[in-house]
């Protein structure tokens, strides 16, 4: 006679056959995704703070070329707002955006003006505020009107190379924060990790991809589109180094890995992802209003639209399919942390 399983013991065998593959699946991300994307950051900051110590000058092309090829590889990881990121405001000082008081020209003006000494200190500069620091205060620094010319040119020169050493520290903090101990308290959950379940892992990484796309969408898009009445190309993201389509071009490349990597091998799910990312990618390039300049005309402003109701579509693929394979609820807020 044939002695039926228990229906406790199912369930039992379900469960931990559920727990080890959302191990498997944050393994993946964390190994795969996390951890090279800020090997890059580190390896691209050392090349920019490096470019900065060799020629200062706003016309240095190396300083340039590595300025954008950093900036590159923070796009790519700075979703990822949890864990050594967090710690120190790491993620603020590399990029202080959206600025909507405009504080960073504030800051760096009265610095400049001032000829701090705190600026152009390595051991003071994280006394300073977070607005005149990352890619952003660097941004005006390099090709701002005013600012790329403002003040002593010796001062300045200390003040590019000062930020830029300051941006190379904290992307390697953030890589040594993971690789010292963060990637394994994320992957092995329990009492002596910030994450007391595999539930809570996968819902971070679920939240720092759903944010990514709404950043995107509402931020990087959002903000340049204003209203109808009144577009506001200038809030666009990083428009005085030309980088505002490019900086969604990057993320969305970006956000498409990290999801493909969650889906965890489901090939109907990784096929759903990969053709809403496909399209939205599709739909422009870097060569294409650059900077959002075209959202003051009306065929312009179609485009910009067009395209971020494409990052609607897999906001919407992501919540519907991605969400409850990982047995995240349709009710997850991704900016409230429910």
């Amino acid at each position: 006679m044939r002695i039926p399983v228990p229906l406790t013991a199912l369930v039992l065998l379900s469960l931990a056959g559920r727990a080890g593959a959302e191990t498997q699946m944050v393994t993946n991300v964390v190994n795969d995704y996390i951890i090279p994307g800020y090997e890059a950051l580190s390896a691209a900051t050392e090349g920019l703070k490096e470019a900065a110590a060799e020629d200062c000058t706003v016309t240095s092309e190396p300083l340039l070329a590595a300025y954008h090829g950093a900036f590159d590889a923070w796009i790519a990881v700075s979703h990822l707002r949890f864990g050594p990121s967090e710690e120190d405001n790491r993620a603020f000082a590399l990029a202080f955006w959206p600025d909507s008081r405009g504080a960073t020209p504030q800051t760096l003006s009265r610095l400049i003006a001032d000829q701090d000494p705190g600026a152009v200190s390595a051991e003071e500069i994280g006394e300073v505020s977070i607005a005149a620091r990352g890619f952003y205060g660097l941004e005006f620094l390099l090709y701002d009107p005013a600012l790329s010319v403002a003040g002593d040119p010796a001062y300045h020169c200390a003040l590019v190379q000062t930020l830029a050493a300051d941006i190379d520290a904290n992307a390697d903090a953030i890589l040594g924060g993971w690789q010292d101990g963060y990637s394994d308290l994320m992957i092995n959950p329990g009492p002596d990790s910030p994450y007391q379940s595999n539930e809570e892992t996968v819902r971070e990484l679920y939240r720092a991809l759903s944010t990514g796309l709404e950043f995107d969408a509402d931020a990087r898009l959002g903000r340049p589109l204003g209203t109808f009445e009144r577009p506001r190309p200038t809030r666009a993201e990083a428009w005085r180094s030309g980088r505002s389509l490019r900086n969604v071009l990057v993320s969305l490349a970006s956000l498409r890995q990290m999801a493909e990597l969650m889906a965890d091998g489901d090939e109907e799910l990784e096929a759903d992802l990969d053709a809403v990312f496909a399209r939205s990618l599709a739909l422009t390039d870097p060569a294409d209003d650059p900077v959002f300049a075209g959202v003051a005309t009306p065929s312009g402003r179609l485009r910009v639209e067009v395209f971020q109701q494409s990052i609607s579509r897999i906001r919407d693929t992501v919540s519907g399919t991605l969400g409850p394979a990982l047995g995240v609820d349709a009710g997850f807020n991704s900016l409230d942390g429910d």
